[in-house]
């Protein structure tokens, strides 16, 4: 599910929250069935946060298996130890995903789930990510589609004036999710499979734990795409009122060569 910036958000709880929704847990069972992880398996989660997903990947590769987070944020990858603790099969570290700890042609599975929209590069971080998996290795990626996120309000000016913001300021690569195709092939890979089931959220307090709603209203106001009066107008709709919005969510299962 698409994750938007944390910075105004305390992390941990916010990606735990987001991971807990119906839409969440769909895509990431699809994700990691697409994996086809096999005991054994040395998998890489790049961006691994405070290890939502860690568990299940350990699971999957067993106890002859690793598991492997990696996370530049020192906290999330403190976090994401502390829960893994009792996993021998689980190791997290601190890296950059465009620098990645792992010689060359050693890990046989790869993830990534809402971060490439983060990084300073996506086309790096991918060829660090086909460099290190095996030949014939899987990866998948998950990405939004900033610019193609929609709400519905009466005030369709205003609505267009909130999801600018959203492309505009809110995170590093808005349009990653579009590009991950020709991102993943020019770096080398097999493109085996593109979806985009599409996020489809029709009450206020799901798309408030996605979206971040409410504080991302304020900072829309705050950088003048919108102004003070508009905003509670706003929002005054869409916590009463029908609510709906929706925003491509591009998921792609790829091979390395």
């Amino acid at each position: 599910m698409p994750r938007t910036d944390t910075t105004s958000a305390a992390p941990t709880p916010y990606l735990d929250g987001v991971a807990a929704t119906d839409l969440a847990r769909s895509y990431k069972h699809d994700l990691l069935a697409a994996l086809a992880i096999e005991p054994g398996h040395h998998v890489l989660d790049v961006g691994c946060g405070p290890g939502t997903d860690l568990a299940a990947l350990a699971a999957a590769a067993g106890p002859t298996g690793t598991a492997f987070g990696v996370d530049q944020d020192p906290d999330m990858v403190a976090t994401a130890r502390a829960r893994m603790a009792d996993r021998p099969n689980v190791q997290v570290c601190r890296a950059d995903a465009h620098r990645l700890p792992f010689a060359s042609n050693t890990i046989d599975r790869a993830r990534t789930d809402r971060v490439l929209m983060h990084v300073a590069d996506p086309a790096a971080v991918l060829a660090e990510l086909h460099r290190v998996l095996r030949p014939a290795g899987l990866l998948t990626l998950a990405e939004p589609d900033w610019d193609t996120l929609a709400i519905d309000h009466p005030d369709l000016a205003l609505s267009r004036a909130f999801t600018r913001y959203v492309a505009e300021r809110v995170n590093h690569n808005h349009a990653v999710g579009r590009q991950l195709p020709r991102l993943a092939a020019h770096a080398g890979f097999t493109l085996r499979a593109v979806r985009n089931p599409a996020a489809v959220l029709t009450d206020f307090d799901t798309a408030e734990t996605i979206l971040g709603l409410r504080r991302t209203t304020a900072r829309a106001v705050a950088a003048g795409y919108i102004t003070a009066s508009d905003a509670r107008a706003w929002l005054e709709h869409l916590t009463t009122g029908t609510f709906f919005a929706t925003t491509s969510f591009i998921t792609v299962l790829a091979q390395s060569a």
